[in-house]
């Protein structure tokens, strides 16, 4: 079962480490959302000090709003263990790309310090100090976005929280004050963004050594390579701009980020930058120092060598001016915009102008079709000489993923599912079903396992569950009426049969559930219809003697009216006759008349 912080971020897999915590690709439950999630070690969460940091850095990188900051959405503790939740980039650090591609075009270099000159600008205008800028903690999203992460360290206002004696960050891009243990400033992080600016131009850091602590202490005594000796196509203004950063004392650096932003604009453009660097104090030159006289065959032997070598280096100067000259005047050639052509179609370009083509690196692309170009360096516009290679980024088309299969899922499940796999929840259909229950998937499109781009959106058909239906009111309707009315509300009939007096044969005396209710769809409605009045048959009364026959008809239920008057000798006191007559039927309750013999008169 997968870790869950907070009630509701679940973990999905470890992305990252650093010093203070772990990093963790989850997914929000609430939100239905990816996130990262930052949690402090183990060790450190018993500690007062490291965990007044972490909550400090939740609090304060949490009002941080800016595009080129990754935003903080949430934190809190879990089992003692702390933890900070912040928005998902998809992308790599600046570190991975200068690790695979080593020195980058003076234009991305400038362009993205000048995005993260931006972030530190709206963060020390929040008097919020980031104290670890890094390549590590600069991430390029896959749509060219840069992005500052890692407040881990940030310190807010004036506050200290640094241990003395603790060096905080990363050595090789740690500020001469902070090596000494002095409290981080704004210029502590203009220093390290000149240290990643200088890796950026060159490919590496100006200091190296054995240990961390050797580091430091370069950054705190020594002077950095120009980086024009490691790099001499780098502009002269560009590597004044770098100097001037990474100048030892922090007055003599840029006050400000938005300084040395400017600076670096200017450098896009190709204008003078404001940029001087000043020389740092202590620094000393180095004098070769006095030989003492040799003897004086030795002397003659020197001279011997130093005039061969003295022709040597005539010669060799004379081939390298040669060939240097010719190379110089070589004509430039301005390298044309590929971005969005197929490989194909670049080649020709290039092959035109007298270029070569090679493919650097194959890479998944939301926005260019597969074989074609999403990047180029050099750049377009750059001029390079006639016979040069450029490099390109070539497109593997959009990356598919395998759709889950969801039907059957609750709506919920399906949801978590779907952003799980990187795609998206489109049009929700509900509707009823006799067998699928409420709340669970009944269809969806695109199918499940078949393969789309990341973002689709998968379409929903959720059941309702069974649909209720008000019942009809057929009672006092004919048989043919109530079936038609119960039919068409998606009902079933049954029947049973019942005398009435009240109601007219074939019609509905009454009905269950009751007119109006609600019932699900598909249920029975009983109905009982009538007969028409209870029929009896009526019994041959003639001969017997008037009680009796009106005790007999009355306990079938008739209604007995007698007639006298007959004059019968024989049947004084007998029933002479009766209608309806013996043996027909007749409604129960019905009048059946009977005439009685009387004694004739005289």
């Amino acid at each position: 079962m997968k870790k869950v912080f907070g009630g509701r971020y679940e973990i999905i897999e470890k992305i990252g480490s650093g010093g203070m915590a772990d990093v963790y690709k989850a997914y929000d439950g609430v939100l239905h959302r990816t996130v990262a999630l930052k949690v402090l070690h183990p060790q450190f969460a018993q500690e007062e000090n490291f965990v007044a940091r972490f909550r400090r850095e939740a609090q304060a990188a949490a009002g941080l709003n800016h595009p080129n900051i990754v935003n903080v959405h949430d934190w809190g503790s879990e089992d003692g263990t702390y933890f900070i939740v912040m928005e998902y980039l998809e992308g790599r650090s600046l570190k991975q790309i200068i690790t695979d591609r080593g020195a980058l075009p003076f234009d991305i270099a400038v362009d993205i310090a000048r995005q993260v000159c931006s972030a530190l600008r709206f963060a020390h205008k929040h008097d919020i100090i980031h104290r670890d800028i890094k390549p590590h903690n600069i991430i390029i999203t896959t749509e060219g976005e840069v992005k500052v992460t890692d407040f881990g360290i940030a310190q807010a206002g004036t506050s200290t929280m640094t241990q003395t004696g603790t060096i905080l960050g990363t050595a090789h891009y740690i500020s001469p004050e902070q090596a000494h243990g002095a409290p981080a400033t704004i210029a502590s992080d203009i220093y390290s963004l000149g240290i990643v600016l200088f890796e950026m131009l060159t490919g590496s850091v100006p200091f190296e050594a054995e240990s961390p602590v050797a580091i430091a202490l370069k950054h705190a005594h020594e002077s950095p390579p120009s980086p024009r000796s490691i790099n001499s196509d780098i502009p002269e203004s560009l590597e004044a701009v770098v100097l001037k950063a990474l100048s030892k004392h922090p007055s003599d650096r840029y006050q400000s980020a938005q300084e040395m932003r400017e600076d670096l604009a200017r450098c896009a453009q190709g204008l003078p930058v404001k940029a001087t660097v000043t020389p740092s104090e202590g620094e000393t030159i180095v004098l070769p120092r006095p030989v003492s006289p040799p003897v004086e065959k030795e002397v003659r032997r020197r001279r011997w060598i130093a005039w061969a070598v003295w022709i040597l280096a005539i010669l060799l100067a004379f081939s390298l001016a040669a060939a240097w000259g010719f190379y110089t005047l070589a004509p430039r050639i301005p390298v044309p915009d590929m971005e969005g052509k197929t490989i194909s179609q670049a080649k020709q370009i290039l092959t035109r102008e007298g270029l070569k083509l090679k493919v650097a690196e194959w890479r998944y692309s939301d926005t260019i079709a597969n074989g074609g170009i999403i990047d180029q360096y050099p750049r377009p516009g750059r001029k390079v000489r006639e016979g040069e290679t450029i490099k390109v980024i070539a497109s593997k088309g959009k990356r598919l993923i395998s759709v889950p299969e969801v039907v059957g899922r609750t709506e919920a499940q399906a949801t978590y599912l779907l952003a799980k796999a990187g795609l998206e929840v489109g049009e929700i259909q509900r509707r009823h079903h006799n067998k699928i229950p409420e709340d669970k998937v009944i269809d969806q499109d695109p199918k499940g396992d078949k393969k789309v781009t990341k973002g689709t959106k998968v379409n929903l058909v959720v059941s309702l569950g069974i649909e209720e239906v008000e019942v009809p009111d057929v009672i006092n309707r004919t048989q043919e009426e109530a079936a038609v009315l119960i039919s068409q509300a998606r009902l079933k009939m049954t029947k049973t049969e019942e005398s009435s007096d009240e109601v007219e044969r074939g019609r509905i005396i009454r009905q269950s559930p009751q007119p109006g209710s609600e019932v699900k769809r598909g249920s029975v409605v009983k109905v009982v219809v009538s007969t028409g009045p209870m029929m009896v048959t009526v019994p041959d009364v003639v001969g017997k003697d008037e009680s009796i026959a009106e005790s007999e008809l009355e306990n079938l239920g008739f209604i007995v009216l007698v007639k006298e008057g007959v004059s019968s000798p024989e049947g004084w006191g007998k029933v002479v006759a009766q209608s309806p007559k013996g043996g027909e039927r007749a409604r129960k309750g019905s009048t059946v008349t009977i005439w009685v013999g009387e004694e004739p008169a005289g």
